[in-house]
């Protein structure tokens, strides 16, 4: 059991059920090339928790595997067709010789598979440095408990979120889902994480975000869209203090999959356009608790580019520059402040859609949505027609502001259309800076891919007459030979 502990905590295990929650709690963090070595004597529990990581995992199409899980002590060895990759179960006990895991294919599967091992210790120096020891023992006093260490620096990470990981599985059992497998969904841009839990004939998504983020928002706004009429997901379970909500599953087909695929990307966006005007038309109930989008919190976003992108790119606006952009936000923002105020969901795009088998706009699954406010209708069109994570064309973006506008005949189409050009540049100056704060404090270079084409829009919306002292200052304190991708370019 030797190498370097690089990180290593103490579960408790009670009783029977918690050691099952800590295998479903480890299942999603293991992938290809994982190997888990199981230290303990005989009772220890090994087979059972190699079980409840198997059991938690789900089988090639995403389904829950129903296959028995027997132990390996006569076989030596059960593998099981899993993902994110298959799953090999040994059992050493009966292994004289380190050699004869070697016929067991050991190499294949320390490549290519997940790896569970009771008894390691009979691999002698065939057992990898970089696994993950996972021992059982029952301590002085009573109770016994697992002891996981790894010897390779990604297990760091990964451990430190065991422990969040339990409670989560906790919780899941206590709502009557503990034997469902569980399949790790894409995260946003926010320190929230989310399971998909697949039983036999449902299935739920798990929505863990630890405090300080708070689940709260997110309930009240669901319900209250769903009390609207919309689609948003049901909220059936939750707790408020961990920060879990358990969710109703609106599956896998998101607007964002379906246009990468190739399907026609103008009923697509029609079915977007026409859920912002079914939800403008239905107006905000009187008493709908949400905070104002008010011009306070749009210079606070806006100065996420100040915070962030100009000191990437070798600008570091002072006291009297940073005062001067806030007039020349204050000076364009003006329009933003004349509309009646609807419901804002604030990043409503096709990555945060998702297309449902229901009539009319209820077709539009809403997610991401626990920051919603009361704001101008102009914003919610501008974050889906000047998508900072995909080009539209302005043909499209023009069509669907004509459908929306000609939805509304009673606006001042003039006016709608310069707040709707004054918050999409509001909204790059604030994506500007969150990506480059994603980058260098979050560790997600991937964002930044995206500069290039926010930089794009706002040049387009810079043209506008009311945009002027934003464009002026800009040209003045970050011009246009600084408008490139943090670390693409040397400041001179």
């Amino acid at each position: 059991m030797g190498g370097p502990v690089i990180a290593e905590i103490t579960i408790p295990l009670p009783d029977e059920d918690a050691t099952a929650a800590l295998g479903r709690a480890l299942a999603p963090l293991l992938g290809p090339g994982d190997l888990v070595a199981l230290w303990g004597e005989l009772g220890a529990g090994k087979t059972a928790l190699a079980r409840a990581v198997i059991g938690a995992l789900p089988a090639p199409g995403g389904e829950r595997a129903a296959e028995r899980v027997p132990s390996p002590t006569y076989t030596l060895v059960q593998t099981y067709a899993r993902r994110p990759a298959e799953v090999w179960h040994l059992d050493l006990y009966r292994c004289a010789d380190p050699e004869e895991v070697v016929e067991l294919g050991w190499d294949e599967a320390l490549a290519e598979a997940i790896t569970l091992v009771e008894w390691p210790g009979n691999a002698g120096a065939f057992l990898p440095a970089g696994r993950l020891d996972v021992t059982l023992t029952a301590p002085d006093g009573g109770g016994r408990a697992a002891r996981l260490h790894g010897a390779d620096a990604g297990w760091a990470a990964r451990l430190g979120r065991l422990n969040r990981r339990v409670a989560a599985e906790r919780f899941v059992a206590a709502h009557g889902w503990a034997g469902a497998a569980r399949v790790p969904l894409a995260g946003d841009a926010s320190p929230r994480g989310y399971l998909r839990l697949v039983g036999d004939t449902e299935t739920r998504v798990l929505m863990d975000a630890p405090p300080p983020a708070d689940v709260r928002p997110f309930a009240h706004v669901a319900e209250l869209l769903a009390r609207l009429g919309f689609s948003a997901p049901a909220v059936y379970a939750r707790d408020d203090t961990r920060g879990f909500l358990l969710l109703e599953d609106f599956g896998t087909r998101a607007v964002r999959d379906a246009l990468a695929a190739g399907e026609p990307a103008a009923p697509l966006y029609a079915l977007a356009t026409d859920t912002l005007i079914a939800l403008h038309r239905t107006g905000l109930p009187g008493e709908h608790g949400l905070p104002p989008y008010d011009t306070q919190r749009y210079l606070d976003e806006a100065r996420l580019l100040l915070d962030w992108y100009a000191p990437a790119v070798g600008c570091t606006p002072d006291g009297e520059a940073r005062a001067a952009w806030d007039d020349a936000w204050r000076a364009a923002l003006a329009c933003a402040a004349t509309a009646e105020p609807v419901l804002v969901l604030r990043d409503f795009f096709p990555d945060n859609l998702m297309l449902l088998d229901r009539p009319g706009v209820r077709a539009c699954g809403l997610l991401d949505f626990q920051d919603a406010l009361a704001g101008h209708p102009a914003y919610d069109l501008a974050s889906l027609l000047q998508d900072a994570r995909r080009d539209v064309p302005p043909e499209r973006e023009a069509a669907m502001l004509t459908r929306y506008l000609d939805a509304f005949p009673q606006l001042d189409a003039a006016a709608f259309r310069q707040a709707y050009t004054v918050l999409a540049a509001q909204r790059h100056a604030k994506v500007l800076g969150i990506f480059t704060r994603l980058a260098q404090r979050d560790g997600k270079p991937g964002y930044l891919q995206h500069i290039p084409r926010l930089w794009a829009y706002m040049d387009r919306c810079l043209t506008h007459p009311a945009l002027a002292p934003v464009a002026a200052w800009l040209d003045r304190e970050l011009p246009r030979e600084r408008r490139v991708t943090p670390g693409h370019a040397a400041p001179s």
